[in-house]
């Protein structure tokens, strides 16, 4: 029997024939003798798992998703950190920590604005429009840091996925008329209307600055610039699906061709 080229942890690609992908176990003493030995030997490890991307990163093994794009996994705060740091356009955002700097948060910021959940939030879950002095104390009777950020007054924001070195896809995402979240869990609508050459652009670039290969960056079009909102390493697959586009498929022929 022929043995399977690639080597994976995580169970994203448990459905190709050319993967053999051995499961998440948190003892690694507790992979056979033969799965140690086919770790030590890949050259690459695909879906390592946020448990072992940084182990095998402190080996120098590389993987797929990189190291850096589990390290910002649902990290708002991180994310932001890196797009001021690297000069990528971000909206004015600021975190708070700790009652006295709670208190500086209308100094900082006027009505309406946009208070998320800094970790482990995804599909617009705890995502507040603060519009009211009853908004906000509703919103600081929550414990944790609070991640303000400007609100944009569009009906529609881009995400673009970027898997390996290019634009997997790109769609717009049109909020439902009762709501200013456009996540399509929350009911937005996928549209795919041509997006701008430069939103593709930016995205690419901010997935290569930030070291991230498998990533849904979100853009927004602020007046006359671009901005990019967030980034989603856990990011659906129904843009895939209404492209007619075999999300599977497509991963295993670009993993085929060398692509990631």
């Amino acid at each position: 029997m022929r043995p399977k080229e690639f080597i994976a942890i995580g169970a994203r690609l448990k459905f190709s024939r050319h993967v053999h992908t051995l499961g998440f176990r948190p003892n690694f003493t507790d992979y056979s003798g033969d799965e140690q030995e086919l770790i030590a030997a890949a050259s690459k490890i695909y879906y390592p798992t946020a448990f072992y991307a940084d182990l095998f990163n402190a080996m120098g093994k590389d993987t797929f998703p990189s190291f850096h794009t589990y390290k910002f996994a649902q990290n708002k705060i991180k994310q932001s950190a890196i797009f001021n740091l690297a000069g990528i356009p971000h909206p004015k955002t600021r975190v708070f920590y700790g009652p006295r700097q709670r208190k500086e948060i209308l100094n900082r910021f006027d009505f309406p604005f946009v208070v998320k959940k800094p970790k482990g939030s995804s599909k617009g879950r705890h995502v507040f429009l603060i519009s009211s002095l009853e908004d906000l104390e509703s919103c600081l009777e929550k414990s944790g840091p609070v991640y303000a950020q400007s609100f944009i007054p569009v009906d529609r924001d881009m995400r673009i996925v970027v898997i390996g070195k290019c634009v997997a896809l790109g769609y717009w995402r049109v909020a439902a008329a009762s709501d200013f979240r456009t996540n399509v869990s929350q009911g937005g609508e996928i549209c795919f209307d041509p997006l701008p050459q430069e939103a593709l652009d930016l995205a690419l670039h901010t997935a290569r600055v930030c070291g991230w290969d498998d990533v849904g960056i979100d853009i927004m079009q602020d007046k006359d610039r671009l901005v990019v909102i967030e980034a989603n390493m856990k990011y659906g697959t129904q843009g895939f699906k209404k492209a007619g586009i075999d999300y599977r498929g497509f991963l295993e022929k670009l993993l085929l061709n060398g692509r990631i």
